[in-house]
């Protein structure tokens, strides 16, 4: 048995720049180049380019295949993709006319340069056009929805053309330990002697119900491993900061699973808030990595009431053609401490219980307990995941 192939060709094509002489000239070509320091999504989808994640891409989208993601979840040229990557501009008049050019950072001090382009075209996007992609993307139009505000804050010229990434951006220094490319995951897989994978993706720690489900998948699925994969990027304000979350779930992993069945990593890309759809890019990018299964939960990928609880998997049967991507789909429902059976399980598999049966908890409650220095349950979460999260909260009133 061997890994799954990589979504969209037969090996993976990282945009990241490997050869260290045209590393180097690449490096000093740029320091002539027209430059523009780009917006941080668009910085995250180089990053994602760079590190093999966004295969078979080679840089960001033209507005007609922008379109035609959005509408259809396919380029005009028939690959099947979720999302629009884009590098979506407010003012361009820095590198009007020039055909290569070079994007900074603007998430790392001095604003680096990260990547350097070949300008294909220069487009400009209605707000018509910015707002049918906006509800196609994200199911609304609420400025409320971060993704929505995000999206439609960007600025309106579409910059298109082919990538080569130098570097990858603040994730490397910050997240040496957790931050990894598709390939060096994929490499890992094979050295652990892993074909079956199943992926976890989390933005939030991880309590009691999140690593069972990774116990039940890892079963259920008969896998040799589960690849813990969570968002460093950046978040919504109120989200816990990405080494808070690592630090518990790397103790969460080291005490609780048997050594040799999970990987913790992390990835870099801003959060997207887009439910369903970012559920298949989540879904696109683990086949990339390697990952045979992904789970798909409650709400996956979801923020507020926008979506339906099972909208990000049931978009696997609507609008996702069968032989469009290769992972396969873990379909979780929402897992919950049966104080009748003594343990987690999934509520569709327990049709007897009622709401009384389980330990249920809003996540609103439980920050208010970490805030208070009360550790939740040891049912809902794991003492030694609940004081990293309670030092956490209690610094952050302290700071106030």
């Amino acid at each position: 048995m061997s890994l799954v192939k990589p979504h969209g060709s037969a090996e993976l094509q990282p945009r990241f720049v490997y050869d260290s002489e045209r590393h180097h000239q690449l490096t000093r070509e740029a320091e002539s180049l027209p430059s523009i320091v780009v917006s941080s999504a668009a910085a995250a989808n180089a990053v994602m380019l760079g590190a093999g994640y966004f295969n078979p891409l080679k840089g960001y989208m033209n507005l007609a295949d922008a379109l035609s993601v959005s509408e259809s979840l396919h380029t005009t040229d028939g690959l099947f993709w979720p999302v629009p990557v884009l590098n979506l501009l407010k003012d361009t008049s820095a590198i009007e006319g020039a055909s290569r050019i070079a994007l900074r950072d603007p998430n790392v001090e001095g604003n680096p340069v990260l990547a350097i382009m070949d300008v294909a075209a220069i487009e400009e996007v209605s707000e018509e056009q910015l707002d049918k992609m906006a509800e196609q993307i994200f199911g609304t139009l609420d400025g409320a929805h971060p993704g929505v505000a995000t999206f439609k804050a960007a600025g309106n010229k579409v910059v298109s053309g082919e990538i080569e990434v130098l570097n990858f951006s603040y994730f490397q220094a910050d997240f040496p330990d957790t931050f990894r490319t598709a390939v060096e995951i994929r490499n890992e897989f094979m050295e652990r002697g892993w074909n079956k994978v199943v992926a976890f993706q989390t933005r939030n720690p991880m309590h009691r119900a999140h690593e069972e489900l990774c116990k039940m998948a890892l079963d259920g699925v008969n896998a040799d491993g589960v690849l813990i994969h969570m968002l460093l990027g950046q978040l919504k304000p109120g989200d816990i900061p990405a080494p808070v979350r690592d630090a518990s779930i790397r103790k969460m992993v080291e005490l609780y699973f048997p050594a040799n069945t999970v990987m913790v990593t992390g990835y870099g890309f801003d959060m997207l808030y887009a439910g369903p759809r970012e559920a298949v890019l989540h879904a696109v990018f683990r086949q990339n990595c390697g990952c045979s299964h992904l789970i798909v939960g409650r709400d996956h990928a979801g923020v507020g009431d926008y979506y339906g609880a099972f909208d990000a998997q049931t978009i696997f049967d609507d609008k996702v053609p069968a032989d469009a991507l290769e992972i396969e789909i873990f379909r979780a429902d929402h897992t919950a401490y049966s104080k009748k059976l003594g343990k987690v399980v999934m509520m569709r598999d327990v049709p007897d219980h009622t709401k009384d049966d389980f330990i249920l908890l809003s996540g609103t409650k439980v920050r208010e307990m970490l805030g208070q220095g009360i550790a939740p349950p040891p049912e809902f979460s794991r003492p030694e995941v609940a004081q990293i999260l309670m030092d956490y909260y209690q610094e952050l009133d302290a700071a106030k």
